[in-house]
Parts: C-alpha cells; structure tokens; sequence
C-alpha cells in the first residue's frame, strides 16, 4: 500500500538522493533477518513466526508518522524489513506441511495468487488514499491490515509436530545455520532473476510520471494481475513438466519484458511491459519455492526456504540500490538501467542450460 508513494515522501523529507534505499534497505535487514526466521521456523514452529513478522510490520507503519527525518525513515525502513523476512518463510513452510508432495508447485501457486492479489490491490488502493486524504492516513491504514494478519494467524494450526519452547538460544546463528547448501541452484536463479524486480519497485514510480500516469501504483496494478494468474498455472505446469523446464521460459519472458518496459514512451506500452513482465515474474517465484522444498532436507524446511530468500532479498537489493542510485532523478537513464537489470535474467538462463537433469527432477 505504502510503496508507491514512498519516494515522493522520502524527497519531500530532503532525502531524494537516497531513493535507492527505500527498497534497499528492507531488503537487506530481510535478509539478515532470513538466518534468523529459517532456525526459528523449523524449531519454534510456521505460526509463531508469522505472528511476529507481522507484528513488525504493524510497528514499522504507525512509527513512519512520528519519525518525520531522514534518518528516522531509513531506520524505519531497515526495521520493515525484518517483517518480510519473518512471514513469508513461515509461510511457505507451512503451505509446505499441508500439501502432497507432486502438488507442491500448484500449491505455491496458489498461495502467491493471494499475495499477489494483496500486491495488486495495495499499490493502487493506497494511492488513492494518498490522492484523497493524507500519507499518515496511508501509514495508519497500513497498519491496520497487519492487525487483520494477526488475528487470522492466531485462528490457525501449528503444522511443526516437534515443536520447542522459544529460549534465547534459538537466536543464536552458527555458520552452519545460515546457508542450507542443497538449495543453492533454485537460491542463484532467485537471485539472478530478482535483480529486475528491484530495479521496477524502485523506479517505476517515477517512470510512471515520465511517461504521464499519475496513479503510481497503476504498473503495480497491472503487473501483479498478469502475475496472479500466471502464478497458479506455472507452479503447477511445473509439477508436470519439472521446475527448470518452466524456469527457463520465464527467465527468457523476464528479459525480454525489462527490454519493453525501458523503451516505453506512452502509457499504453509501459503498462504493456507490466503485463509481459507480471507473466514472467509469476512463473519464476511459485515454481523456483516448489524447487526449494524439493531440494531441502525434511528437517530444514524453514532454513531451505529462508536461504532461497536471503538470495531474493540480495537480489532486490542489488536491483534497487545499484540502480537506484545510478538513476540520479535522470529520466534518459531509465532505457538503459531496465535493460542491463534485465541482463541478469539473460544470466538465469544461460545458468538454467547447465544444471543437471537428476538435479532438478521433482520428488514422486
């Protein structure tokens, strides 16, 4: 709800020049936060871990009103991002406990389907409270959503069948415990691929007002309707057909997207390029989890998971910090930081060519 607004919020507050951190930064702390949420996910149990991811973000959005300085919004930012590293890792391994195991991608799936739609519908809806009333009444709004969270989370089943009693310990990281090492080939097309969804979060609000659409969320909008239905039918091609094979299209759709979205001059092709990239995008994140949960051991769900996250969020980091910063406020750069974002998917799919076939078949 709040992202589109957020660089405008951050220049109005004199930090313009560092719009490459509004993403950055929430990346970052969420993949510091990854070690963390995996352990905690596979010992404490999936629903106290979402309890408190989203506790956080409930936290971050009412703070965002009372720390009005730069350094208050970065910090705040930092902070938001130990939200997203927390709830969707005890997400994704509980949708894993519940599901058969030939179903897994359809089921990712269709649990991304309800993301996205929260991602379609936020961006659009909160640009339009911003257009109608204020940013705290975004803020506070926000907020009240992570309530909504909350309250559905504690309605739900503990799917981890031996779980512990949280102690301190539990916090404390060796260095075997932050990568789980079986899961690095579907960890790097993450990683690969999420570099161009960094570059659109952080600059495809001002490309909007380029190209004359004053609803900043619309690409959003039209980016996440594409990917909710392409979500549900990739994760579950992918039961079918194997993971890379579907990987390997999708990174191609992903490169070839970032190439329209950067060239666009009007309205109507940038929200096409939105389209062509949502499809992309939504076959890549249901099908590279499905991948992940094949690949861990049954002990170390939530740490499999969390790692293939750590490389998303290093991903997004990249994409919006690097570029981010390279942009400048200069609209002629925009062509070109889509177009070599989009390289690194090129880089997926060369990477897809080289993987092993006993590597990536998916488990009976």
């Amino acid at each position: 709800m709040i992202l589109a607004e957020l660089p405008d919020y951050l220049k109005g507050l004199g930090g313009g020049q560092f719009i490459g951190l509004i993403i950055g930064l929430a990346t970052l702390s969420a993949a510091l936060s990854r070690p963390f949420s995996g352990k905690l996910t596979d010992k404490w149990g999936r629903v106290p871990v979402m309890v408190l991811g989203s506790a956080v973000g409930f936290l971050v959005c009412i703070s965002y009103p009372l720390l009005t300085s730069v350094f208050g919004f970065l910090f705040l930012r930092f902070m938001h991002g130990f939200a997203t590293g927390f709830k969707p890792t005890g997400t994704a391994a509980y949708v894993a406990d519940i599901v058969p195991e030939n179903s897994r991608g359809e089921a990712m799936g269709i649990a991304s389907f309800f993301s996205t739609t929260g991602m379609a519908m936020g961006p659009s809806i909160g640009s339009w409270i911003f257009l109608e009333t204020d940013i705290n009444t975004l803020f506070y709004t926000s907020s009240a959503f992570s309530i909504g969270s909350i309250l559905i989370l504690f309605g739900m089943k503990e799917t981890l069948k031996e779980r512990k009693r949280f102690s301190p310990s539990m916090m404390k990281i060796g260095k075997h415990e932050v990568f789980e090492h079986s899961v690095l080939p579907a960890a790097i097309v993450m990683l690969l691929t999420m570099i161009a969804f960094g570059t659109i979060l952080t600059l495809s609000p001002d490309f909007s007002r380029f190209v004359g659409i004053e609803n900043k969320g619309l690409f959003f909008s039209f980016y996440t309707f594409s990917s909710m239905i392409s979500r549900v039918i990739g994760g579950k091609t992918s039961d079918k057909v194997g993971r890379v094979a579907v990987l390997k299209l999708s990174s191609l759709i992903i490169f070839g997207s970032m190439i329209f979205i950067g060239f666009a001059e009007d309205p109507v092709w940038f929200l096409t390029g939105a389209l062509i990239y949502g499809i992309g995008n939504g076959l890549t994140n249901p099908t590279l989890f499905a991948w992940t949960v094949d690949l861990s051991p049954n002990n170390q769900l939530g740490k499999g998971i969390a790692t293939t996250y750590i490389f998303l969020e290093l991903g997004i980091f990249s994409g919006s910090f690097f570029w981010g910063s390279i942009y400048g406020n200069d609209p002629d750069r925009l062509p070109w930081l889509y177009a070599t974002s989009g390289l690194f998917s090129l880089v997926a799919l060369i990477y897809l060519f080289t993987i092993k076939p006993q590597r990536v078949k998916v488990k009976a």
